[in-house]
């Protein structure tokens, strides 16, 4: 026997009966943008390398290290999407939705791709659903935002291990005086090589190192909430106020700086303590100004990125058993074959009727049926047999309970929807 093809490292596959959970996750993280007035938005999986390099920021791990990038027979050079928000502000300028009316809302929703060392929580395909926010600087739009990414984990998932960690990092004014203050402290330490090239490159990097022995050394390192120019300072404020009215639980979070470098203001990021290391399950914040350096007018914007796989961990880790969409209610069985085409034309019309059906093939006997039956999950059984087939007629038996009615056909799909 040949060796069998096995998924990419850093890969995997969302089947069944995972895949229920998945789909439960996914569909939850997008129902509060759907219920807030965006515009769903689909872009390529590839884009041109110079888009992430220039909005993404070259300092970056992301750019530095972790981009699939490849040329085409064009001579291009192409990068799978390490994340969402460029190719989204990209897809807006080129469709000039950014001359349109203001703000621009969309969420979406796809694969990211990033050469990461996989573990637990890390993949090298992994799945996001996100949201972006064009053209105001309205603290409520940040708020909302927040809220968004926040009340599906809490509130449709019913996750209760999530913490929302929220901090402002300054402008394009107030953040290089903070900067120059940071890296005189960070060159008064001793750093080993790798972490002093890192602030070299991008000192606020630095303040998000996870290695204990490197934050014992920053216990007193300057903090960039106290050094908010005054417009921040009450652009937080405001951010904060409107979190409280919409009674968000959240922690201020001084040292937390997001991975990419075009975030100002408002910076946040949702994490469950029982993911291990990898404990963040996304954020976002602020980027104003982007958009500019991808070839457009200066706009505002804000937006967040939530990972489903990491989601779907955290689900997992609290024991959250999630309901079943795609569960089958009733499993159809044919006892003959004059019952099979009573049955195939009957799961159609459950079907049609929005109810979720199975059926027995193969000419089964009754007992390998009912096992079938039994790990669908269904709720009912619908058995068809020569007798019913003669009354037009169908028996309808209760998976759970054990008990059985007989009904006209034209009755199963009441009796099923008067149970579910």
């Amino acid at each position: 026997m040949s060796d069998q093809f096995k998924a990419p490292k850093g890969t995997y596959d969302v089947v069944a009966p995972f895949s229920a959970t998945w789909l439960a996750v996914k569909n939850a993280l997008t129902t509060p943008p759907m219920l807030s007035g965006y515009d769903y938005i689909e872009t390529p999986l590839f884009e041109d390398t110079a888009l992430f390099v220039r909005g993404v920021g070259e300092s970056t791990d992301v750019v530095s290290k972790e981009m699939y990038t490849f040329e085409d027979r064009g001579g291009r050079s192409l990068t799978l999407r390490p994340e969402g928000t460029a190719g989204v502000l990209r897809a807006v300028l080129e469709n000039r939705l950014d001359k349109g009316a203001l703000p621009v809302k969309v969420w979406y929703t796809g694969p990211n791709f990033r050469y990461e060392q996989p573990q637990s929580g890390r993949y090298r395909q992994h799945t996001q659903v996100g949201v972006e926010t064009i053209g105001s600087s309205d603290p409520a739009i940040d708020a909302e935002v927040i809220w968004m990414a926040i009340h599906a984990q809490r509130n449709i998932l019913g996750l209760t291990g999530v913490r929302l960690l929220v901090n402002s990092l300054g402008c394009h004014n107030c953040r290089p005086t903070y900067r120059a203050t940071l890296t005189e402290f960070l060159n008064g330490l001793k750093l080993d090589e790798a972490t002093r090239q890192r602030a070299i490159i991008n000192p606020l990097r630095v303040l998000d190192d996870k290695r204990e022995d490197v934050q014992e050394l920053l216990a007193d390192a300057p903090l960039m909430p106290d050094h908010l120019c005054d417009e921040c300072r009450n652009h937080h404020a405001s951010v904060l106020r409107f979190l409280d009215i919409l009674g968000v639980e959240y922690e201020q979070s001084p040292r937390l700086v997001r991975g990419l470098d075009y975030y100002v203001k408002t910076t946040f990021e949702c994490v469950h303590d029982g993911l291990g290391a990898q404990s963040a399950i996304g954020g976002g914040g602020r980027y104003d100004g982007l958009i500019e350096t991808l070839g457009g007018d200066a706009l505002p914007g804000v937006g967040f990125g939530l990972g489903v796989d990491r989601t779907c961990l955290a689900v997992q880790a609290e024991g959250i058993i999630l309901p079943d969409a795609m569960q089958v209610k009733a499993f159809l069985v044919p006892m003959g074959e004059a019952s099979q085409d009573v049955v195939v034309g009957l799961a159609q019309t459950l079907r049609e009727a929005g109810i979720a059906c199975d059926m027995a093939f193969d000419a089964r006997s009754m007992k390998a049926a009912m096992k079938g039956a039994d790990r669908s999950g269904a709720m009912f059984a619908v058995i068809v047999g020569d007798d019913e087939v003669a009354q037009g007629a169908a028996v309808v038996k209760n998976m759970g309970s054990g008990e059985q009615v007989t009904v006209p056909l034209d009755l199963v799909i009441s009796t099923l929807q008067s149970h579910i």
